[in-house]
């Protein structure tokens, strides 16, 4: 008897930059017409092939956002399934940039402080380990 094979998922490497200044961290707000539009979420996005997710980081940053940032280290990985798409999630501090941000994909940018993340939208993925992420962002201020 032969066994089903089990259909393998599709998982997508996402880097994101927790961007820091005066106690409050950067968020974009998705645009209209992508996947979870309207939500906030930490700059950031996917790593394409040959690159290492520092690489990854700096070129999205400046993609999206128009800043030259200095990646720090790597503060959390998490995993999450958007249905049959898997996000492997990697949180990098970004504590030093030259430039202001600017909106070049997002919707619109703002500073929050950590606490306002339990009542803003953001992705389900974050909101799994909201707790996490406030901890490390109110640590490395």
């Amino acid at each position: 008897m032969f066994k089903k094979k089990r259909r393998r998922s599709v998982w997508i490497p996402v880097v994101t930059g927790l961007i820091k200044k005066d106690g409050k961290i950067l968020l974009g707000l998705r645009p209209v017409g992508e996947s979870l539009a309207g939500a906030w979420e930490f700059p950031g996005g996917k790593i394409e092939q040959g690159e290492t997710p520092e690489e990854a980081l700096k070129r999205e940053l400046q993609e999206e956002i128009a800043i030259e940032a200095e990646v720090g280290p790597l503060r959390l990985v998490h995993t999450h399934s958007y249905g049959e798409r898997g996000v492997l999630l990697l949180f990098y501090d970004v504590s030093f940039w030259k430039g202001e941000p600017k909106s070049v994909y997002h919707q619109d940018l703002r500073w929050a402080a950590p606490d306002e993340l339990e009542k803003i939208q953001i992705p389900e993925a974050n909101r799994k380990i909201l707790t996490q992420l406030i901890t490390i962002i109110k640590g490395s201020r």
